[in-house]
């Protein structure tokens, strides 16, 4: 049975979940306080829409009721009521995602699940900021969303079972394969990752190789998909930045240090695709 799903954020990942909702037969209330960003969401979720219908993955009428299915909302409140899921998708600041749990959870049906899209922090933590931290679980989606499968369903120390169970039923529902892990600093795919996608960037910091052969070698060598570098500037190199401080503040330990061309790659607003440049350039950011 399709929920509403109310996604908080417009983002990268933000639209990109209101996507994959839309497309499963969810009603789905994208917010954001910007009134462009929301804007500029719907387009890029039109665009992509419309590119699996010109590569035959999309039927043009799925297309279009996915994209009648989302509503844009600035009001939080108006957003979430009546949502069975509430899924929390801005910048990876543990106080900034306590904060939207606190704004919007007196306004949430008592049986809605909220969830977060955190890559990396506490579930613990940010449940805290609720009233019922047993209805709090982690839902990390991949970028991007509508081709990645993965989805890592992360439990708090205090998440219901019944919960963990809706989640794994709710992401087979939107086409994702679910994974549970517990809750700890990196969950079990980025504390992976960002151990290669650094090591990559100490790699091209030292000069072993560029960063076209850097990503070769995984991409042949071990058949991954994308490159470490070129993953980093999909996810974007102020995420990773983020995700390592993070590890490396939890763990310690030289792997999770990040290198100084990430930092200086991040001064330089040379955040990734979505900047333009990263360890490589785009033209269409």
């Amino acid at each position: 049975m399709a929920d509403v799903v109310a996604v908080l954020g417009a983002g990268t990942m933000g639209r990109g979940i209101a996507q994959v909702a839309a497309q499963a037969g969810h009603d789905v209330r994208l917010r954001d306080v910007d009134p462009r960003q929301l804007n500029a969401a719907l387009a890029n979720i039109k665009a992509t829409l419309d590119k699996g219908v010109q590569l035959g993955k999309v039927t043009p009428t799925a297309a279009s009721a996915a994209l009648e299915r989302i509503r844009l909302q600035t009001d939080p409140r108006a957003a979430v009521q009546g949502a069975g899921w509430v899924i929390e998708a801005v910048p990876e600041i543990l106080e900034l995602k306590r904060t939207v749990f606190r704004e919007i959870e007196g306004h949430v049906d008592p049986d809605a699940v909220l969830a977060t899209n955190t890559s990396s922090l506490s579930i613990a933590k940010i449940a805290d900021a609720t009233n019922d931290p047993t209805r709090v679980v982690g839902l990390h989606f991949f970028n991007p969303p509508h081709l990645l499968k993965l989805l890592e369903i992360v439990t708090g120390p205090r998440t219901r079972p019944d919960v963990v169970a809706r989640s794994v039923a709710f992401a087979k529902g939107l086409g994702k394969d679910p994974i549970v892990v517990k809750d700890s600093p990196g969950f079990a795919s980025s504390r992976l990752g960002v151990v290669l996608g650094l090591e990559a960037i100490r790699m091209l910091e030292q000069g072993v190789a560029s960063a076209g052969d850097i990503d070769k070698a995984m991409e042949l060598g071990y058949q991954h998909p994308m490159g470490p570098l070129k993953l980093t500037d999909l996810v974007g190199l102020d995420v990773r930045l983020a995700i390592a401080e993070h590890l490396h503040a939890e763990f310690g330990g030289d792997q999770y240090q990040p290198p100084e061309l990430l930092r200086s790659l991040v001064r330089e607003g040379k955040l990734g695709k979505k900047a333009g440049a990263g360890f490589y350039s785009y033209k269409n950011p």
